[in-house]
């Protein structure tokens, strides 16, 4: 098991990923946090992300960079990706899993456009607030 500072992993809770904030998970929630080692004022971070392809990477990057800097006597800090590990579902904390309880296992949705037209028809009608 790699070093996980407490006090990272702590502020980390209020870090989001922008797809999961509605959902209020956070990073460390998410079980984006590898490894967290504070030395000598300097923080050295290593997150593993939920896809290669997030568009969102740089943002969750510079926002944990900053939480971590928040930090009592961290002065500087460096947040990296790890790429020869990857996320998986069971990374997500209890917390995370229950939140996110109604999404089906992949393997189980056989049609996934189906799915989400089925879900979508499910939801209630929202007001815009406007005229269309």
């Amino acid at each position: 098991m790699t070093a996980i500072d407490p006090g990272v992993h702590e502020a980390l809770r209020g870090v989001y990923d922008p797809c999961c904030r509605e959902k209020g998970i956070s990073v460390a929630d998410m079980g984006l946090l590898q490894r967290a080692e504070i030395a000598d004022g300097h923080a050295e971070v290593d997150l593993v992300l939920t896809s290669g392809w997030c568009p969102f990477a740089s943002n969750v990057l510079t926002e944990v960079e900053h939480a971590v800097r928040a930090l009592p006597g961290v002065a500087s800090a460096r947040v990296r990706v790890v790429w020869d590990e990857a996320w998986s579902p069971g990374r997500l904390s209890d917390d995370a899993r229950a939140k996110l309880r109604f999404l089906p296992s992949p393997k189980a949705v056989g049609d996934r456009d189906a799915f989400v037209a089925l879900k979508t028809a499910e939801r209630p009608a929202e007001s815009s607030g406007g005229a269309r």
